[in-house]
């Protein structure tokens, strides 16, 4: 699939990576100045979104590029995990984490509220989007959408992520407003959980459906913690902006630490046929992206009432 999102991602990566070299030479030359000034900096607060089942192991799997950075920062970076996509926007925005690696919905929460900015979009399989779905069980019964939203689907049990969440809430709550559903009224019982559980206990038959994406259904799969026969998906979004590396608005003001962050995120892609560690596995580096990127999240939050339009 070769999308609008892909093709202009890609188009400024081309760009990017054309520059990347002249920027890497100017920036070696420009450490050694950088690096006696290092220890007086405080650390650099990472803050990285629940993408693991747990906090040890995402902290383990991030760690390498938290490392990463800190090196061509020259700056030191304390690595934080939150395990709420609505409470690293919160984070962000309230001055408790400078750069977040971190769900579209919560960035644009985060630029909204706080005027925190996207630098870069993580790619996954080489793109620079993915996908929401719905998964259900193979005894639910539940063999397409129009199950779902139809007689078979009413008083069934459905979960979201939390509400910080692009694919496990924001879009499919608005696919469902489009279709005329509300799931309060539509479902008997709606319980919001982590993205993992919602899989978990889907698979288990503890609940008739749920909302997921596909990167992490792809993980949980590799990881044999859930068996692919007992995940069916019924519903795929269009394609959605990937993860963003978003800065707090007083650090996108320093402009040359903004192009180095975006110097050091470019690299990854590269170093990872020699340091597989700095990513997940099928997570192929990261793109620059802006605050435009993002805005057909931004359209589903306003379409859904859970983004206020700004006063003028």
């Amino acid at each position: 699939m070769n999308s609008p999102i892909h093709r202009r991602a890609l188009h400024r990566h081309a760009l990017h990576r054309r520059a990347l070299l002249a920027g890497t030479v100017a920036l070696a030359a420009a450490l050694p100045a950088f690096g006696q000034q290092a220890a007086a900096l405080a650390p650099i607060r990472f803050g990285v979104g629940l993408f693991q089942p747990d906090r040890e192991k995402n902290d383990a799997t991030y760690r390498p590029l938290a490392e990463h950075l800190a090196r061509r920062l020259n700056r030191p970076v304390e690595l934080r995990t939150v395990d709420s996509w609505e409470g690293l926007a919160k984070s962000l925005a309230n001055g408790e984490t400078d750069i977040a690696l971190m769900g579209p919905w919560g960035y644009v929460l985060a630029n909204h509220t706080a005027g925190a900015q996207a630098v870069s979009a993580i790619l996954y399989d080489g793109k620079p989007e993915y996908f929401a779905i719905i998964v259900t069980h193979p005894e639910s019964g539940l063999n397409s959408v129009q199950d779902l939203l139809g007689a078979k689907g009413k008083g069934r049990h459905f979960a979201f992520g939390d509400k910080g969440s692009t694919s496990g809430y924001l879009i499919p709550l608005h696919f469902f407003m489009q279709q005329g559903i509300d799931p309060e009224k539509h479902f008997a019982r709606v319980v919001h959980t982590k993205h993992q559980a919602i899989e978990t206990q889907v698979t288990a038959g503890q609940l008739d459906a749920g909302a997921d994406y596909n990167r992490n259904r792809n993980g949980m799969i590799e990881q044999g913690l859930i068996k692919a026969e007992r995940s069916r998906i019924i519903w795929q979004s269009p394609p959605l902006p990937n993860d963003a590396v978003a800065v707090s608005e007083a650090l996108f003001k320093d402009k040359a630490f903004v192009a180095r962050l975006q110097a050091a995120l470019a690299e990854v892609g590269p170093l990872l046929a020699a340091q597989p560690k700095l990513l997940p596995a099928r997570y192929g580096g990261f793109v620059d992206a802006d605050n435009a990127f993002y805005k057909p999240i931004r359209d589903a939050g306003l379409a859904t009432g859970k983004l206020l339009p700004r006063q003028q």
